[in-house]
């Protein structure tokens, strides 16, 4: 997958290690979202978060991308190509710049990123969020995704599994 291709709107960057303190800046400003996925932000764990996997998957396969629009970070978007099947992209995580969200960007980015994930031979795209969290929810179901009925329970929360087909 050539990210360069992946916006033409946004600058998009594969996120390391040096770009860490932004991405946390980003996220600790979200504080909606911690409270339906604790425990909250910290840079360690968004340390692990770039390197994170599922099982079967290789870091060749995993795209932590910020999107810039000029020199600001306004989303950031853990994407594992061909998860759980090799026609499946998985979103990870996303999250929006709290500066810019309600503006139709986040979307304006879904849509983007699904459109270059088909042309990319990809059929669907899967995600999870917390349930409970009304504005996730909302937010996935506005960009075409809908519940498969798979409900994943970990130790403190209920993951609910969306798709959206491409």
């Amino acid at each position: 997958m050539e990210i360069e291709l992946l916006s033409t709107e946004y600058r998009v960057k594969r996120m390391e290690e040096a770009d860490i303190p932004e991405v946390y800046m980003l996220c600790k400003n979200n504080p909606l979202y911690y409270q339906y996925c604790p425990p909250f932000v910290t840079i360690c764990s968004l340390k692990k978060d770039l390197t994170s996997l599922p099982k079967g998957k290789a870091l060749k396969d995993k795209y932590y991308l910020g999107f810039y629009k000029g020199e600001l970070l306004i989303a950031v978007m853990d994407l594992i190509s061909g998860y759980p099947d090799a026609k499946t992209a998985f979103i990870g995580f996303f999250m929006m710049n709290q500066q810019v969200q309600g503006k139709g960007i986040g979307t304006a980015i879904i849509t983007e990123a699904c459109k270059y994930l088909k042309e990319s031979g990809f059929s669907s795209v899967k995600l999870g969020y917390m349930k409970g969290n009304p504005q996730s929810e909302s937010f996935w179901i506005k960009n075409h995704f809908q519940k498969t009925g798979v409900e994943a329970q970990t130790e403190s929360h209920v993951i609910v599994v969306m798709q959206r087909h491409l």
